[in-house]
């Protein structure tokens, strides 16, 4: 039955998301990757035309493999805003997710504002986004509320303690997501919201039966930041947690287990795109630069921000004598700064990344 109160929280909530997003950079912390160098190779193997950047995820073909990512949903403002990611995704021929369906699911007057995803992307990579402590039939209805391919599970336990409204209890976390793994009718996507995943992490995960992550590390937006200004109050030195995003990839990728890797916080350009592509992620996820170009320029402009990522990131595959994206991950990457200070403390070895 739906509480009309917490329901009428979310909303307002999401509004003052998009608010305070467009009002506040990203960081303060960086990404990691400026710490990254792609090996130029002088000789390249085919011609521009041949280079092929489009991959496949669950079975949808992507022209670019990159997602917008995960950002709102539930007022009518954010229907409107969904409807024209999801054009633009179409467009494109890039994924998409939506925000959190929560707000959809315990008010279905409100559906409309996520389903208008999949009715303008009919045949597009879509997927839900829930609550890693939601039930099994919030799942269900999230992912049938937009025809979802996959399913975003979000881990923001450092956001929830930043909202004075906010969830406290993650004890049993883990076994909910197995629970929620074994349950769904779709592939899973177990995703951090900008502080990044830790080795033991996604040992952790990988127990739990999830076997795709999204790292979402730092560099990107901020939600501890937001948080704390929507409170009215100072930001505090929280503000600076977590893991940068080329540390939490490289992090996930050491594991010793099978996880496939897609990279998100702090992707701002289609060389940042191509570093996480490089170093073993399926693909990259964007969400607050998108949106700001989409409401404080326009639709053509963002339109054309990711058709311009396209051709960059062909060019990029070429000067580093990759033909398909598969073949980025045999390219060398050299990690230098503090990413490499990073890695080389917790005993994960940089130099086999240089000398592929």
């Amino acid at each position: 039955m739906e509480n009309k109160d917490s329901s009428g929280l979310r909303q307002q909530r999401k509004l003052d998301h998009i608010k305070a997003l467009l009002e506040h950079q990203d960081g303060p912390q960086g990404s990691g990757l400026a710490d990254l160098t792609l090996v130029h190779q002088a000789i390249p193997r085919c011609s521009f035309a041949e280079v092929d950047c489009s991959t496949e995820l669950w079975g949808r073909r992507l022209d670019l493999p990159l997602i917008i990512n995960a950002m709102t949903g539930g007022p009518e403002a954010s229907g409107q805003i969904n409807a024209a990611l999801a054009r633009a995704a179409r467009a494109t021929g890039v994924g998409m997710a939506v925000g959190s369906q929560k707000v959809a699911i315990d008010n279905p007057r409100l559906e409309w504002t996520f389903a208008v995803a999949r009715e303008e992307n009919p045949s597009g990579l879509l997927l839900a986004n829930i609550s890693a402590l939601s039930g099994v039939e919030d799942l269900q209805r999230a992912v049938e509320m937009i025809a979802a391919d996959a399913v975003q599970l979000h881990l923001n336990a450092a956001q929830e303690l930043a909202m004075a409204e906010g969830e406290r209890g993650f004890g049993d976390i883990a076994d909910n997501i197995a629970r929620l793994v074994q349950a769904s009718p779709v592939p899973v996507v177990v995703k951090e919201v900008g502080f990044g995943f830790s080795r033991e992490a996604a040992l952790t995960l990988y127990n739990c039966g999830v076997r795709w992550v999204d790292v979402s590390g730092q560099g990107g937006t901020n939600f501890i930041a937001i948080e704390e200004a929507r409170a009215g109050g100072e930001i505090s030195a929280l503000a600076n947690w977590g893991l940068p995003t080329a540390v939490s990839l490289v992090e996930v990728l050491s594991a010793g287990v099978p996880l496939a890797v897609l990279a998100s916080g702090g992707i701002r350009s289609s060389l940042d795109l191509a570093k996480t592509l490089a170093l073993g992620a399926r693909a990259g996820g964007v969400a607050g630069y998108f949106l700001r170009i989409l409401l404080q320029q326009s639709f053509a402009a963002l339109q054309e921000e990711i058709s311009r990522w396209r051709r960059e990131l062909q060019a990029v595959m070429l000067l580093i004598g990759a033909a398909t994206v598969e073949d980025m991950r045999r390219c060398p990457v050299i990690i230098r700064g503090q990413v490499r200070e990073w890695l080389e403390q917790r005993g994960i070895p940089t130099a086999g990344f240089a000398r592929r």
